[in-house]
């Protein structure tokens, strides 16, 4: 695979193009060890797990959904099935996350996907002024205000973080 001046994938790279945000590529930081991981990726980068957007595909009555979460979080499927009106919501098998986004685990951004999906983005991404999200691989990725981020990948803002006790 090649990889972009910036370090993104090449489909990655190019939506940034696409979207007018060529002047994100000098932004993109990769990292060698990977940020495969929201874990990985905060350390990598010194930030707090929360700030790590993490891109996640979900199967909403066999259909790819995706949802934008914060990294300190899990997404809670019985809110996202409701928010969904969905019968079953499980999470996306790797073959399907792949062929919906043109991503592998792990690298999936939260745009520049193969194919146009819903997405969902919890509200918690809105605590902090940026946020990180991978950019294509595990390897790199790219810091983004997340109003900015949220409106980017046609997101609708939702509340489906699991509740802590």
């Amino acid at each position: 695979m090649t990889h972009s001046v910036s370090g993104a994938h090449p489909r990655f790279a190019e939506a940034l193009e696409e979207l007018g945000l060529a002047e994100l590529h000098a932004r993109v930081r990769s990292f060698p060890d990977g940020a495969r991981t929201a874990a990985e990726a905060a350390a990598a980068i010194g930030c707090e797990l929360s700030q790590i957007c993490k891109s996640l595909i979900f199967a909403a009555d066999g259909v790819p959904v995706l949802v934008l979460m914060d990294g300190a979080s899990r997404v809670d499927v019985e809110r996202v099935r409701e928010e969904l009106g969905a019968g079953a919501v499980t999470r996306a098998r790797a073959d399907v996350v792949r062929e919906t986004t043109g991503y592998a685990i792990g690298g999936v951004p939260p745009f520049g996907h193969r194919t146009r999906t819903r997405v969902l983005a919890d509200r918690s991404l809105l605590a902090h002024d940026v946020v990180w999200a991978a950019a294509g691989t595990p390897h790199p990725v790219f810091p983004m205000e997340p109003k900015a981020l949220i409106a980017h990948a046609g997101g609708t803002l939702v509340d489906v973080r699991e509740r802590t006790s």
